[in-house]
């Protein structure tokens, strides 16, 4: 049996639920992810332009295979409406052989 295919959670904030569902939607039907979790309003307080700010978010956790990540990063780059959007990668060391290949699976063009 080979071994599991390298699975990547990305994790972005988008300013509300109408464009994160858009987002998710558009990078599962794309087969950029297998599967995005849209969650609840958070608030986020954050250094920019040398002021704190603070606003509500959406966050999104986004599974995707380390093969289809450069394609998700362009995605998000060009459809996210901030200017410079948190995008951070984290590498699954390990998970649950048949979900890390149903993943692969679900974002194979």
């Amino acid at each position: 049996m080979s071994s599991p295919p390298a699975l990547r959670i990305v994790l972005t904030t988008l300013p509300n639920a109408e464009i994160a569902g858009r987002l998710a939607r558009e990078m599962v039907e794309a087969r950029l992810a297998a599967c995005v979790n849209v969650l609840p309003p958070c608030r986020s307080i954050y250094r920019w332009q040398d002021a704190t700010q603070e606003d509500v978010e959406i966050p999104l956790i986004i599974k995707t295979t380390a093969e289809r990540y450069p394609a998700l990063e362009t995605f998000l780059r060009e459809n996210h409406p901030y200017q410079l959007p948190e995008i951070i990668a984290i590498d699954v060391n390990d998970g649950l052989p048949d979900y890390l290949r149903w993943a692969a699976a679900a974002t194979q063009p």
